[in-house]
This record gives structure tokens, C-alpha cells and sequence, in this order.
């Protein structure tokens, strides 16, 4: 792929690890940081317009680690393909026959694009803020859900929380964020349950995840509210000897992992509190 600053892969990280975490884990981690994608409509100039300046929000976001870019009014005024470098289609339904009159015009795509790594970083400069350069620490996610029958941890290999998961999985890939989701068994062998989790140290937390090959803990909570008609989430990372919390209120799943993997992404790469 391209670019040196945006390495590595979507991997499963299983080897060499401390019995604790053994075969316990999956890892999402940042493949390059001048790419992003948005979901468009056929392969219209129309409908390319607005994936390529939903694209450009991101990218931003993902390089400089400000989750705030993305909706920013000096961000959405730009014009994106200026930035562009290139761009292709993946069809989302590839394999499927076309079966409408339209045959193409409305499939979904995904559009990829890739931006030039110089005019993203001028761009950010103008904004006020610079690329994060620094490595980027691998976190660990440990996580309570509550909802329906009850209360559970996330794992990488339970059968609940399979759409989470993924959710969680686009979200770091979205804001370029390396980030580990242990096992049931790691979780168990950690002394972790969800009357536990809440009451850890962090410093025991970070313990735990430095034994599954991450560098630092992110804890939260995520429960269903019917009365806010969406997810409350709360948020806690020890990061720079400061102990961060911030969360969010409504909104489904999605937004709750944003908000979380974004929160962690501003604290690390120095832009601040999460609001």
C-alpha cells in the first residue's frame, strides 16, 4: 500500500502471548492513514461529491487524531477533490446479478480514496493543527454492555455482540485507532466480570492489556436507555499520568463506539479533553 506513515493491517494477533491471553484476541489496526471510504449511491458525479467530502472529513480526523474535523464547518466548506490523489469502486454487491432497470445507477459502492498525503497535511496546518506522527498506542478494549437479558462483557470470541464488534472494528479503522478486543477467556483469566470491570484500577487494567499485547486500557460501559432512546456510554482512559473521562447520551451503537475510540484518539494525539 502507500505511504510509510500509515502502517499495518487489519490482523489477528494470537502468537507469543502470556497464558493470561493466549489465543485471545483480535487487533484492528490503522492500514493507512491518507484513505478513507464512504458508502455512495452508483458511480455518478453527483453521487461522488458527497462521498469524497465525507471522505475528506475523515481522513483529516484520522491524521491529526481530532474526531471534531469530521463535522467542522471549515472542513465540510472545502472542496475535496482537490485533495484527491485517486480514487476507485468497490461494489458492494458484487457476485449478485443486477436484477432493476437501472442495472447500476443505484447500487451501493464503496468509494475508496486515496488523498495526497502533502495537501491533507496543508490543509491541517491551515486548520491549526498538525499530522500525529507519534506511534500510536495499541489499546485495549475492555467493555461492559448492558442491555436486554442482561449485562455482559465484550469479547473478541462471545457469541453476543457480534454487531458491536463490528462496529467497533469500523470505528477504530475509521479515526486510526490500533485497537485489541480480548477474549471471554482473557477476560475470565483477568479477574474481569461485569460486576468487577467498573471498580478496576486502571493501572490493573493497563496491566491486562499490556499481558494481551496492547500498550493501554480503554474501559467503558455502554447500556440501553429507553427513556434516552439510544446508548449511554462512558468512557476512561489513564493516558499522560491524567486520568480522562468523558461519555455520550442517545444514539445508536455506532455512534456510542465513535465516541469512545474518538475520545481516545483526541486525548493520545494531544487535541484535547473530548467535550
Amino acid at each position: 500500500m502507500r505511504r510509510s506513515l500509515a502502517t499495518s493491517l487489519l490482523v489477528l494477533h494470537f502468537a507469543a502471548l502470556p497464558a493470561v491471553c493466549r489465543g485471545a484476541a483480535a487487533a484492528t489496526v490503522v492500514e493507512d492513514l491518507y484513505q478513507a471510504q464512504a458508502i455512495v449511491t452508483g458511480q455518478r458525479e453527483e453521487t461522488r461529491g458527497a462521498g469524497l467530502a465525507k471522505a475528506l472529513g475523515d481522513v483529516l480526523a484520522k491524521v491529526s487524531g481530532d474526531p471534531r474535523l469530521i463535522s467542522d464547518p471549515r472542513v465540510t466548506a472545502m472542496v475535496a477533490d482537490t485533495f484527491v490523489d485517486s480514487f476507485r469502486y468497490h461494489d458492494r454487491m458484487a457476485g449478485i446479478p443486477v436484477h432493476d432497470e437501472q442495472g447500476t445507477r443505484d447500487r451501493p459502492y464503496d468509494l475508496i480514496v486515496d488523498f495526497d498525503p502533502a495537501r491533507i497535511d496543508a490543509a491541517l496546518r491551515s486548520l491549526g493543527h498538525t499530522p500525529w506522527t507519534a506511534t500510536r498506542p495499541q489499546l485495549v478494549l475492555f467493555l461492559r454492555v448492558t442491555v436486554g437479558a442482561g449485562p455482559y462483557l465484550l469479547a473478541s470470541d462471545s457469541p453476543r455482540g457480534r454487531d458491536q464488534r463490528e462496529s467497533l472494528e469500523a470505528a477504530a479503522e475509521r479515526l486510526g485507532v490500533p485497537l485489541l478486543l480480548p477474549s471471554g477467556a482473557a477476560l475470565s483469566a483477568g479477574g474481569l466480570t461485569v460486576d468487577t470491570l467498573s471498580a478496576a484500577e486502571p493501572s490493573r487494567l493497563d496491566t491486562l492489556a499490556r499481558a494481551a499485547g496492547g500498550d493501554l486500557a480503554l474501559a467503558g460501559s455502554l447500556e440501553w436507555s429507553d427513556q434516552a432512546l439510544g446508548w449511554i456510554s462512558a468512557w476512561r482512559l489513564a493516558a499522560n499520568g491524567e486520568d480522562h473521562r468523558w461519555g455520550d447520551r442517545g444514539g445508536n451503537f455506532d455512534q456510542a463506539f465513535r465516541r469512545g475510540v474518538g475520545g481516545a484518539a483526541q486525548v493520545l494525539s494531544g487535541n484535547g479533553e473530548p467535550d
